[in-house]
């Protein structure tokens, strides 16, 4: 791969949308050549399948199918968005990733981590993250952030218990995949965060002049 692909996690309520998009925004001004796009989504396949794993009609959407319906949208999406970008060179700036079915449906739905793992391979086909952005927000902060909003979608909907072990989880990936992760507290200021991880960002992609 010649590109450069940076991913976003975190729990609901953590700012990576606000974060993405100001990220997308500062690289364009900087000439870089950048796609931003989401999982699950990004593809019109992928989109279609967001509308359920999202819907806050599927309460009765089991464990399993959840986490197969994220791998297929991402089956979709590395062989129609994020392979072909980064093979021309682009940088990949995506919001949630393959640590995000790691974390909410290998800890949160307790289908365990290497079970994910395994499940998601064919769909990766190798590709992973060269940074992963990790906004760390306090379950409380989160959903503090998302109550009042128009924006509440079924995962809103999960009991605390379940958002307690997708924050342990990410936490557990944090550690053991070091080399790729960077957490930034995201209860600071808006400007504050993009700061931080604009300094990241720039250390990384700034030495490679071929991402412009």
């Amino acid at each position: 791969m010649k590109g450069f692909f940076i991913t976003f996690e975190g729990i609901e309520g953590s700012g990576k949308s606000t974060q993405v998009g100001l990220l997308g925004s500062r690289l364009k001004e900087e000439g870089y050549d950048i796609v931003v796009t989401r999982e699950p989504g990004g593809t019109r396949i992928g989109e279609e399948i967001r509308s359920i794993t999202h819907g806050r009609e599927n309460v009765d959407l089991t464990a399993v199918t959840e986490a197969y319906l994220m791998a297929a949208s991402r089956a979709q999406h590395v062989r129609e968005i994020i392979k072909p970008s980064l093979s021309e060179g682009k940088i990949v700036v995506c919001d949630r990733y393959i640590d995000s079915s790691l974390a909410y449906q290998g800890y949160g739905r307790q289908l365990g981590e290497k079970e994910i793992l395994e499940l998601n391979k064919a769909a990766l086909e190798g590709v992973m993250p060269d940074l992963t952005i990790l906004l760390d927000v306090s379950c409380e902060t989160g959903f503090a952030r998302r109550n009042g909003t128009d924006k509440i979608d079924r995962l809103d909907l999960q009991q605390k218990d379940f958002y307690e072990r997708v924050y342990r989880g990410y936490h557990l990936l944090a550690k053991k995949f070091s080399d790729r992760y960077f957490v930034v507290d995201s209860s600071k200021e808006i400007e504050i965060v993009e700061g931080l991880i604009w300094e990241r960002v720039e250390g990384k992609v700034g030495k490679n002049p071929k991402l412009r």
